[in-house]
């Protein structure tokens, strides 16, 4: 004899509310980290970490974060140069005000990068918080 199981409603909310969130969680992905300007700081203060400047060489030469590496978002050659990158080590990426770095982030991710932290503002953001950078 084989029994029913009757669930409520209310149950079946939970149930529900549940199993997406458990969907969600499996489906996220924690490899890009945007952070503000004084995590980012502390961030890059570890010299295993590579920092990538994502604006155009004019930008670059204007002003930018000491260490930064300039790989040039709007490059051609952007997914080129950044495939030729080891993707097990960390990345902080940076541009002019986060919309290129979180771009250049996303489009790391789906090469395989694991390890990425944006700076959220970008660097208009690190100089109106008093940082300094390198010309």
């Amino acid at each position: 004899m084989m029994k029913i199981l009757r669930i409520n409603k209310s149950s079946k909310f939970v149930l529900l509310l549940t199993s997406l969130l458990l969907l969600s969680a499996c489906g996220s992905n924690n490899s890009i980290e945007t952070l503000g300007v004084q995590d980012f700081a502390k961030t890059i203060e570890n010299p295993s970490i590579t920092i990538l400047d994502v604006r155009t060489p004019g930008e670059y030469a204007s002003g930018h974060i000491a260490r930064s590496i300039n790989v040039d978002f709007e490059s051609s050659d952007f997914q080129k140069n950044v495939s030729t990158l080891d993707k097990s080590k960390s990345y902080a990426v940076y541009c002019h005000s986060g919309r290129r770095s979180a771009l250049a982030t996303a489009q790391m991710e789906k090469l395989g990068f694991k390890h990425l932290y944006n700076l959220g503002g970008g660097i208009q953001s690190w100089i109106a918080s008093g940082k300094s950078v390198t010309q």
